[in-house]
């Protein structure tokens, strides 16, 4: 069993910054294996940004040069960095790992 919960998330305005957390707790053979994933009001859960098997990072193109995947300073943390943050990240952010997901974390941008 393993139990995600993410942190990190609020209100910012355009042009801000945040920085979200995933914790993982259990069973967990590499955090490299947890992803993050937003779903936008309205619109269909897509895959924002994760490591792949080989040891690269894949990001949605939405995202790509400004957020940022990494393993965070604490124990089976994942971060996910957000800069030049814009209205149309607006979403609820969920860290996942394989068949386990976190509770989300809402991320609002004003305009």
């Amino acid at each position: 069993q393993v139990h995600l919960v993410e942190s990190g998330g609020g209100l910012v305005q355009a042009g801000g910054s945040l920085t979200l957390s995933c914790t993982a707790s259990g069973t967990i053979s590499t955090i490299n294996g947890i992803s993050w994933y937003r779903q936008a009001p309205g619109k269909q859960r897509e895959l924002v940004a994760r490591f792949t098997s080989g040891g690269n990072i894949v990001y949605v193109d939405s995202v790509k040069g400004r957020f940022t995947i990494a393993a965070g300073n604490a124990k089976n943390t994942v971060t996910l960095q957000m800069n030049s943050l814009k209205p149309e990240d607006t979403a609820v952010y969920q860290c996942n790992y394989f068949a386990f997901w976190g509770q989300g974390a809402q991320v609002t941008v004003s305009s």
